[in-house]
């Protein structure tokens, strides 16, 4: 059995369906339910045995000692994080309660869990972080891409907070010898993730005829990483990464944002044509900047790549096909995570220009 924290937002909720539909273990799905966190992501395994949801915080020690001790999971995967840069930017304070705080107690209860453990059952245990790029800073268009010793330099409250959760993990391995794994990939995209990023924001304005925004000039550059391929990568370096090591994830695929958005203006010139407005090109609206936004992202990948044989399946292109079909196909999903505390957030980022 594993135990996967925030397995009810948008990375966790696509791992514990692909692990669910690929192998037999059990989980046990640990996920607070804020904003981003979505039951309808699970809807296609409710009912389903191997698969125990429990609504829950990580900084819960109580509750983690008691899951810990009741189901006794091999592994945990923690996806659990607030991780939005705008949210971030406007009220920090959340991010440092969960990210950094929650990621201190939830250490805890897992060091004094596995310290009880003996024999094979001790040293076959792993604890797999899941992290991201963003804790490296920013590159110049012709750095060398993000590689798992370049030194960290978070530029947002967000990027800042998962760093700091980064070294704890990273304190844990080195001072008390926990079997930790860290993964830092690049941007996600595809299914069941929360319209307040850049791919869903334009997919769900586009197809209503509402503004596209486009923070300052759009060329802003980040790797973008498939999430089938993420959960294939993070079930790789469970399965056979090194403990204490750090594993990229990146999809090989760097875009600028306005080269994303044209492409599914596109596709959905194709895929769509009856929306209110067309061509959807005509919507895009340059907003003022973001503060503080990183330039360009880039992910360097070999290291997983050589040691442990993963490689992304899709391209940039096949990726983003599937994620523009799926949100089409799924219009009362896109219509449940729209709500009035998502539209409040939408007209207070980007006012009347969303």
């Amino acid at each position: 059995m594993i135990l996967v924290t925030g397995g009810a937002g948008f990375i966790g909720a696509n791992f514990v369906l692909d692990w669910l539909a690929d192998c037999d273990e059990p989980v046990i799905n640990l996920d607070k339910l804020t904003y981003a966190g979505n039951l309808h992501n699970l809807a296609s395994v409710e009912g389903v045995a191997r698969h125990l949801f429990v609504q829950g915080d990580i900084g819960d020690r109580a509750l983690v000692a008691g899951l810990l001790a009741k189901h006794r999971p091999r592994a945990v995967i923690n996806f659990a994080a607030e991780s939005h840069v705008d949210r971030s930017i406007h009220g920090p304070e959340d991010f440092i309660q969960t990210n950094v705080v929650g990621t201190f107690h939830f250490l805890e209860e897992i060091r004094a869990y596995w310290n009880a453990m003996e024999g094979m059952e001790k040293a076959e245990f792993r604890f797999l972080h899941v992290s991201t790029d963003e804790v490296y800073g920013s590159l110049g268009p012709h750095d060398d891409a993000f590689t798992e010793t370049t030194a960290y330099a978070p530029n947002s409250p967000y990027s800042a907070s998962k760093a700091a959760s980064d070294h704890l993990v990273r304190a844990y391995h080195h001072t008390y010898g926990l079997p930790v794994l860290t993964t830092n990939c690049s941007n996600n995209y595809g299914p069941y993730q929360f319209p307040e990023k850049l791919i869903p924001l334009v997919m769900m304005n586009a197809v209503a005829g509402k503004p596209l925004p486009i923070y300052g000039d759009g060329l802003n550059v980040r790797d973008w990483l498939y999430v089938g391929d993420h959960c294939s990568a993070i079930r790789a370096v469970l399965s056979a990464g090194q403990a204490g090591e750090v594993y990229n994830i990146g999809g090989r695929n760097e875009k600028t944002n306005i080269d994303v958005v044209k492409t599914i203006c596109t596709m959905l010139d194709a895929l769509h044509p009856a929306s209110p407005v067309t061509p959807h090109e005509k919507l895009i609206t340059y907003v003022k900047d973001r503060a503080g936004h990183d330039r360009r992202y880039a992910i360097d990948a070999r290291k997983i790549e050589r040691e442990l044989g993963w490689r992304p399946q899709e391209t940039f292109e096949t990726g983003i096909r599937k994620t523009v079909a799926w949100y089409l196909a799924n219009p009362d999903w896109v219509a449940n995570v729209a709500t009035g505390e998502y539209r409040h957030w939408v007209e207070k980022q980007y006012g009347s220009q969303a």
